[in-house]
């Protein structure tokens, strides 16, 4: 019986070269020589840090324009506000990966609601979608990517 997983996944390696690139096009920017802005990655965190909140917020779209060049999708991007202490400010970002429970069962009621002989199960964070025609698990899909959930979602472990 054909399926597939709905996850919601971002590609380390290709994150982590995202921030590389941004990162050095900062250090050559003009407006920001000798003011020590970077960007920084501890897991699914990253830390914006530069001398105002002006800098901050023209990094953050260097950033976007980066992580879309490598094929990320930049609504998995969620950003905290800005916080300025002495000359520093800084902005918290959260790289969110994994489908909550919550939006797991968003998912399965969308999918139950547009009646396809489907069946839908939650399996930890993911989505595994099962059907007798693939037919049916494409539909599934295009109506997946035509919802706008707020995060991107991928589909994976298509089984025929």
């Amino acid at each position: 019986m054909p399926s597939f997983d709905t996850v919601s996944e971002v590609d380390h390696h290709e994150l982590s070269n995202a921030i590389d690139q941004a990162n050095r096009e900062i250090g050559t920017r003009y407006d920001f020589k000798g003011s020590g802005a970077k960007i920084e990655q501890t897991d699914n965190q990253l830390t914006l840090s530069a001398e105002s909140e002006f800098q901050i917020k023209q990094m953050a779209p260097i950033l976007k324009e980066k992580m879309s060049k490598r094929g990320i999708d930049v609504s998995c991007l969620e950003f905290s506000d800005i916080v300025e202490m002495n000359k520093k400010a800084s902005q918290q970002v959260l790289v969110r990966e994994g489908l909550d429970k919550d939006l797991a069962r968003k998912i399965v009621k969308l999918i139950k609601d547009s009646k396809l002989k489907v069946q839908v199960a939650i399996q930890g964070e993911q989505v595994r979608v099962n059907g007798k025609k693939r037919d049916d698990l494409q539909q599934i899909m295009e109506l997946l990517r035509e919802a706008n959930l707020g995060i991107p979602l991928q589909f994976n472990n298509f089984r025929d």
